[in-house]
């Protein structure tokens, strides 16, 4: 089959499509042929030699894909050849086939295309399993997503209204914002011009979020606890402002607040298949009756992988950016 291969860690154009082996099968898993990916920023830093990969994980990036069941194990029995689904990996998405263990993957959902679905599987793992398992968002409650026009953002955006949630989200120009808006955030905040604090402290009067997804790490740790209101809950999920930084500890030991941290890869097959079946207990239904759609900001052949990851690292798009093969 064919693959993105990183010849060595670098810029976007290190990484190269070449012949490889098929994956080889094992008895939980299903084989999809793969009908399209999505790249995601640890994609980018697997490029850049950055991100150590997990035992057993293909070496090719990609954390999501749609396509066709091409083969089944011998212990998987809710799948079967020609179903069409898309699947939370690993890796290997950068390619035309991967194994996945069947607890991974979940239905094309009705009214959504086999393409589209390659948007879903990362974006929706991630932020239900950290806003909603962890933190608990409910309806009524004030919630902040830093980076609202990313995949992750644009997302949490839809998912959050859905569920009755008033939405904030800092992003760094109108034009994001305004997409933003469009997609149900109630307060869109320009980080570039103005303190996501101050501006969450004037419309909440002086009370805080009660939830905060946070991509950026130790350059808004401190802001972000000061934004928080009584039992609010931090959730990181990246580090794209530093991961070291000194806080006050006194504001979470006066408001009762929880930090937490952590990502989709290192987590067992186990648990990745808890919640995948919570995902499409709870929000697949959401898709299906159009609450949340597939934000896309562009579709490349396998062949412009390194024009997606310019496109990335830029931070110019909305949504996500697709690659089919």
């Amino acid at each position: 089959m064919k693959a993105v291969v990183i010849t060595t860690p670098g810029g976007p154009d290190v990484m190269q499509v070449q012949e490889v082996d098929d994956p080889q099968l094992n008895d939980e898993e299903v084989l999809i042929k793969i009908c399209a990916t999505a790249l995601n920023r640890t994609d980018t830093l697997q490029r850049q030699g950055m991100y150590p990969l997990p035992n057993g994980v293909p070496p090719y990036p990609g954390l999501e894909c749609s396509g066709v069941i091409e083969a089944v194990g011998k212990n998987v029995d809710k799948w079967k050849v020609g179903d069409q689904v898309c699947a939370l990996l690993g890796g290997g998405g950068y390619a035309e086939k991967v194994a996945v263990h069947s607890g991974q993957v979940l239905p094309v959902p009705k009214g959504i295309s086999l393409q589209e679905a390659a948007a879903f599987p990362e974006v929706a793992c991630t932020v239900w399993s950290t806003v909603f398992m962890t933190s608990h968002l409910s309806s009524g409650e004030n919630f902040l997503v830093h980076g609202g026009s990313s995949g992750i953002g644009t997302f949490a955006i839809q998912i959050a209204k859905h569920i009755g949630a008033k939405v904030f989200v800092t992003a760094g120009s109108e034009e994001k914002l305004k997409r933003c808006k469009e997609l149900g955030a109630d307060v869109a905040i320009n980080y570039k011009t103005e303190d996501f604090l101050s501006r969450v402290k004037e419309e909440t009067g002086g009370k805080g979020v009660d939830v905060i997804l946070d991509n950026i790490g130790s350059s808004y740790l401190q802001r972000n606890l000061d934004a928080l209101g009584l039992d609010g809950r931090l959730f990181i999920i990246g580090f794209q402002g530093g991961s070291v930084t000194e806080i006050n500890l006194s504001s979470v030991f006066a408001r009762r607040l929880t930090i937490q941290a952590g990502g989709l890869r290192g987590r067992t097959a186990e648990n990745k298949a808890h919640i995948i079946a919570n995902i499409q207990k709870h929000v697949w239904p959401a898709i299906e009756e159009g609450k949340v759609k597939p934000v896309i900001h562009i579709s490349l052949p396998l062949s412009q992988v390194a024009e997606g990851h310019r496109i990335m690292e830029s931070s110019s798009h909305v949504g996500k950016i697709l690659l089919t093969i």
